[in-house]
């Protein structure tokens, strides 16, 4: 992974610009004090150094340290209105980033909790697209992260579905023609799910027997492949606890998929 130094914004600032074209500017009305690869690169930038968790902490943040880079900033509501809007240049850019050629992936899906359980009945924010899951630490109300890394850890395909989702139905999002092995625990190996992979993509998927079988084949690159599977679960502990991608502060949907999308757009960029 990338180790950062503090000239390396200029580095991400001018592929980002690169990258992203600029909108005509409309005709009357004020023109926007930042262009959109100056905000890309302020989300990026802070994701990746002192990981706010809200855009009011970023919006701060730069007043205070990066004046030096941005010396012109927008009245706090226009700076909130202008990230929102590049919501969909963000996807497009993690779009751009991900490993989707990748032949072997490991796959697996992480929870993203909303607010803590005593107040999922009160919450508003994410009551239309948000479930109750379960796993081995017990119940959550929110949203699961689907994902496939290659072996490097990069990310190569995504799926944001309620938490009552199961991991199995999601394969076809998280696959593609492009995988020839896919890596998963024992959830991945419903024996329906697999045939309809092989069937699209021609994949294989190699899962461990569930615990209700008592004996199973495996050959010996099967075996080296389930032990390489925990790379994925580093992957999203760093997401989680190093980058702040579980969070609770969104008062909207959309700023909930912003603050995702700009957190793994970030991890992308210092991996690829």
């Amino acid at each position: 992974m990338l180790s950062l130094q503090s000239h390396h914004i200029v580095d991400l600032y001018t592929w980002v610009d690169d990258v992203i074209i600029q909108p005509e500017r409309p005709k009357g009305g004020r023109p926007p004090v930042l262009r959109d690869s100056e905000v890309v690169t302020i989300l990026t930038w802070n994701s990746l150094t002192v990981t706010q968790k809200t855009l009011k902490g970023i919006y701060n943040w730069v007043l205070r340290d990066q004046s030096h880079n941005f010396p012109r900033m927008p009245k706090y509501a226009r700076f909130v209105d202008h990230c929102h809007r590049l919501l969909p240049t963000l996807i497009w850019l993690l779009w751009q980033l991900l490993s989707r050629t990748a032949p072997i992936r490991l796959m697996d899906s992480t929870k993203l909790p909303v607010c803590h359980n005593h107040r999922a009945k009160r919450n508003k924010v994410a009551k239309d697209i948000a479930g109750w899951g379960k796993n081995w630490q017990g119940f959550w109300f929110g949203l699961k992260l689907h994902t496939s890394i290659d072996p490097r850890g990069r990310l190569c395909q995504l799926a944001l579905t309620a938490a009552d989702v199961h991991d199995a139905q999601v394969m076809p999002a998280i696959l593609n023609i492009h995988t020839q092995v896919a890596v998963g625990d024992s959830t991945y190996g419903a024996s329906k799910m697999r045939g309809r992979i092989w069937r699209d993509y021609r994949t294989l998927v190699v899962a461990p027997p569930h615990y209700t079988q008592n004996k199973k084949l495996m050959t010996s690159w099967q075996h080296a492949l389930l032990k390489a599977r925990p790379k994925v679960e580093t992957v999203f502990d760093y997401l989680k606890e190093h980058m702040g991608l579980v969070s609770s502060f969104p008062r909207s949907v959309a700023g909930l998929v912003l603050h995702y999308v700009r957190i793994l757009l970030a991890y992308q960029v210092t991996v690829s």
